[in-house]
């Protein structure tokens, strides 16, 4: 499958300073269905846990935004 980033995900990355192999690898390692996607992750590096938002179609997993979560992880 082709990972894509949105302009506004690229610009969240280099904001935050997350490297963009880093979101790659998470998503490699997670299996995703057709639709839309909220993952949090604990990343060694960052203080806080690490929130992406994707979207699945056919071949495609476009990466919609990625950011700290601040507050911690949401239940």
């Amino acid at each position: 499958m082709e990972i894509r980033f949105s302009r506004h995900a690229k610009r969240r990355t280099e904001l935050y300073g997350i490297p963009q192999a880093t979101i790659i690898n998470i998503l490699k390692e997670t299996e995703l269905n057709l639709r839309t996607h909220e993952l949090i992750r604990n990343i060694e590096g960052f203080k806080y846990p690490l929130k992406i938002v994707v979207a699945v179609e056919d071949d495609e997993i476009k990466v919609i935004t990625s950011y700290p979560l601040k507050r911690g992880i949401e239940k």
